[in-house]
């Protein structure tokens, strides 16, 4: 039996526009900013690629098969929630977190008066001290739609072990 696996995660979403006042959710937090993310749930682009890692290293699917945006359900929904569920998944399967490294790709907001708070809020969750979870970004240097300000985009690798 396989005693570690590695999984990683991509996501995106489009800025909403300002009229729609949706709140900035980034790794569960909410984070101040003019606009916030356009999606079927609160549109955390990090919690969304952290699941996706989560799920590939377990040979799961993606969060797409999980928590469909066709299913009215998740419309809106506090994807810290989603995460749990994929946590409770994964450890009914026998798996465990050693650690994660979720990246933000894009030139605005900056998270590093956020990262602690990210952190704190997320490692429990995975289970693992907040020394487990690494959080960070990245710009596109003004390339591309999150250098053009359009939206953001996320990356997450995970290392799961068995218990």
């Amino acid at each position: 039996m396989i005693g570690c696996r590695i999984g990683q995660g991509f996501d995106v979403h489009r800025f909403a526009q300002p009229e729609e006042g949706r709140p900035l959710m980034l790794m569960g937090c909410e984070i101040p900013h003019d606009q916030g993310l356009a999606g079927h749930s609160d549109a955390d682009v990090m919690l969304h690629a952290l699941m996706d890692a989560l799920l590939g290293a377990a040979g799961l699917g993606d969060i797409g098969q999980h928590f469909p945006d066709t299913d009215v359900a998740y419309k809106g929904a506090d994807s810290a929630l989603l995460l749990e569920r994929v946590m409770a998944d994964l450890t009914s399967r026998g798996w465990q977190v050693v650690n994660a490294d979720v990246c933000l790709i894009g030139e605005r907001p900056k998270i590093g008066p956020h990262r602690q708070r990210m952190r704190e809020r997320v490692a429990p969750l995975l289970g693992v001290a907040t020394e487990g979870l690494n959080v960070k970004a990245t710009t596109t240097e003004k390339l591309g739609f999150t250098g053009r300000g359009e939206g953001l985009a996320a990356q997450a690798v995970v290392l799961l072990q068995r218990r």
